[in-house]
């Protein structure tokens, strides 16, 4: 009997060890090769599941070869620098192309019936859950269900127009600076050569700053310069290749980004503290984006419901979003639209004109800027030709149709903005040629009511600050316009890549003359 109780123990730790074994086997192995089979039952075309990396060791050496590839000419194809991995896929298998992440397949939809049913169906289709990703910024765009529900209604009322009109003194200070530094550079010449990206990057900041939080420039700076190094570590992560469970290590690299998550954590805590200490002396102002957030969160509350209200934590992490994404994709939509308009000196010349029209000597006002046909057409253009986010990302969590398929749950669905917007069978034999008169009609008019426009997104979800970053690029390039004419320069090197937004991996090397 003593033997008996002697071998317990070890049948216990074998079934243990069995379940455990079974589970990594299924993990790696078996749920993977039957996902495989359904989708390829349905049309979907792809490599074959290769067990426990897929298909992300290609995907680190395409980005590493294209990134360290020559730069290439401004006629060139930039989908194969920017985004290797969807393009050589697609190109290979077709559109309905799938691609392994590791143990999880991703299919790309590029159908636009089937983006629109996508961005339609939120609770459906939801964001995938990125704990590492969560260490740059999730906020509105991580939240799902109730909660995103919930802080959707509350910050709406911070990005209403008139939020935006109260903001406009704060946008037209950042970009008078910029003018001004672009200015004493030219020391009494005519003309001046110089890398227009740093101080595009410094003027988002600053107005970021002063919008978002109503503080410092330098504030502003240390947040930024943390943000960007996360998003530095993020993007190596990615592509070396992210094993599961190897955020908990304590690698160097793990160690610093839990400990640039806290500095950011600690400043933004340190700046809500100082507006709630001020709003309870009524010494606060709700002319930025934290003060209209505070606001609406409280007005919205109901009494002795926590649920009507969003959290410090929820607050911290909107205000890593708001900053993050305010800067990121702002100051690339303005680098970008001065390098296609230092290209296309008609274009330029059009623009300048209508805002010298609606302005003239006078500083641009909400209503004018709003009323800018041409540079709105400028500017959709600029978004389609060189979107900030190259793609969208969602997961099926349950079993779910879509069109006439039925997809099962686990599978990643990649929606290929970049590829989109420059597909020829939506945007016609034209579709990488900067052509802004396809906007003349608007959007719907450019697009034939398809759902094939999307850098801010679309449908419910769609980016709550849109019209806030068009609205600084507009002022922007509009207070540039009155002041400069500009060209390419010879020293300008053609790499467009991507970290968080697509940024110009050389600067924008432009000649600047005084008007």
């Amino acid at each position: 009997m003593e033997s008996l109780y002697q071998i317990y123990p070890f049948f216990f730790a074998l079934i243990i060890l069995s379940i455990g074994a079974w589970r990594v086997f299924n993990w790696v192995w078996l749920r993977p090769k039957r996902l495989e089979k359904c989708l390829r039952r349905q049309g979907f075309r792809g490599n074959r599941y290769r067990m426990f990396n897929g298909d992300k060791k290609d995907m680190s050496e395409m980005i590493k070869e294209a990134r360290n590839s020559k730069p290439i000419s401004l006629s060139d194809d930039i989908l194969p620098k920017v985004v290797p991995h969807i393009f050589q896929t697609v190109k290979k298998y077709g559109k309905n192309a799938i691609f392994w992440h590791g143990t999880t397949p991703e299919i790309y939809i590029m159908d636009p019936l089937l983006i629109k049913e996508i961005f339609s169906k939120i609770y459906d289709f939801q964001k995938p859950h990125n704990p590492v990703a969560k260490l740059l910024a999730q906020g509105l765009v991580g939240a799902e269900g109730v909660h995103w529900a919930k802080n959707r209604r509350i910050m709406n009322p911070a990005f209403h127009p008139d939020k935006l009109k109260n903001m406009l003194p704060a946008f037209y200070l950042g970009c008078n600076e910029l003018v001004n530094k672009w200015d004493e550079v030219f020391c009494q010449k005519d003309t001046c050569e110089l890398d227009i990206w740093p101080s595009i990057q410094n003027m988002s900041t600053n107005i970021i700053a002063r919008t978002a939080f109503g503080v410092s420039y330098q504030q502003g700076r240390d947040i930024f310069e943390l943000q960007k190094e996360q998003a530095y570590h993020l993007m190596e992560i990615v592509r070396s290749g992210h094993i599961p469970g190897w955020r908990f290590l304590p690698t160097k690299r793990n160690r610093r980004m839990k400990e640039i998550e806290k500095k950011i954590q600690a400043t933004i805590r340190g700046i809500i503290d100082d507006r709630l200490k001020a709003m309870k002396t009524r010494h606060a102002s709700n002319n930025d984006l934290l003060g209209a957030l505070l606001e609406s969160s409280f007005k919205n509350g109901q009494p002795g419901n926590k649920n009507s209200v969003m959290n410090i934590g929820d607050i911290v992490e909107e205000c890593k979003l708001f900053f993050l994404a305010g800067q990121e994709n702002t100051s690339v939509t303005i680098v970008w639209t001065m390098f296609l308009l230092s290209i296309h000196q008609g274009w330029q010349a059009r623009a300048r004109e209508e805002v010298l029209q609606a302005f003239g000597h006078d500083e641009p006002n909400f209503d004018g800027l709003n009323h800018l046909k041409i540079v709105n057409m400028i500017l959709h253009e600029v978004l389609r030709l060189y979107p900030p986010v190259t793609s969208i990302s969602r997961k099926i969590y349950k079993e779910t149709n879509l069109g006439d398929m039925s997809l099962p749950a686990g599978v990643l669905l990649l929606l290929p903005t970049i590829l989109l917007h420059h597909d020829h069978e939506l945007w016609s034999d034209d579709a990488r040629q900067f052509k802004p008169e396809r906007f003349s009609e608007g959007i719907s008019g450019a697009t034939k009511g398809k759902v094939s426009f999307l850098p801010f997104g679309w449908g419910p979800r769609i980016c709550i600050g849109q019209n806030f970053a068009l609205l600084e690029a507009k002022l922007a390039i509009a207070m540039i316009l009155k002041q400069f004419s500009f060209e390419l320069s010879t020293a300008y090197v053609h790499a467009p890549y991507k970290i968080v937004a697509l940024q110009p991996q050389d600067g924008v090397h432009l000649i600047l003359r005084k008007l």
